[in-house]
């Protein structure tokens, strides 16, 4: 659905989300359930969500609010134009992509408050010029050899922000 407008009474800016203890990227997502329950993770966390276009669907979509978007009032979204827009904005901002491809795995790494976390869609994950430019900021999730192509796209969302949130001993939780 690139170029399909969107709600933007929904969406904030950077600088709305900029005090978030994470930020967590989506970019080009394909599935509306797996962007609605990132969007819930995000919503129950304080996370900040980054959705990068184009998108496979609209923000508006039912699938989205059935998957977690009627939080979207407890939700801080920022919606970037392109991959290269949403690299512009994040500055020096410490980020983090996340790829079956990377060599080194999530838990060896340190996160601090307000580092990026970066997913790709659901076929086909992130560039690979993205990964290859800034190898040591790629991490991956363990898996057993030959199981499965990869895990969900929100599971894997969700292990990555449950670990980093973890080492900031759960900023603002209880």
């Amino acid at each position: 659905m690139s170029g399909a407008a969107q709600p933007h009474e929904r969406l904030r800016t950077f600088a709305d989300v900029s005090d978030a203890p994470l930020h967590i990227a989506l970019v080009e997502p394909e599935i509306p359930p797996n962007t609605g329950n990132v969007a819930r993770l995000c919503a129950a966390t304080g996370c900040a969500l980054h959705l990068v276009e184009p998108l496979g669907f609209r923000i508006d979509d039912r699938e989205l609010k059935r998957a977690g978007l009627d939080y979207w009032h407890q939700l801080g979204v920022v919606l970037h134009p392109s991959l290269d827009a949403f690299l512009a904005a994040l500055g020096d901002r410490r980020r983090w992509y996340f790829s079956t491809h990377a060599a080194r795995r999530y838990a060896d790494v340190t996160f601090e408050f307000g580092d990026v976390l970066v997913f790709g869609r659901e076929t086909k994950g992130l560039p690979k010029d993205l990964i290859a430019a800034e190898p040591q900021r790629a991490l991956r999730i363990p898996m057993r050899e030959g199981s499965v192509r990869s895990v969900n796209l929100s599971t894997a969302v969700g292990i990555a922000t449950y670990a980093a949130l973890a080492a900031l001993d759960f900023p603002g939780l209880r």
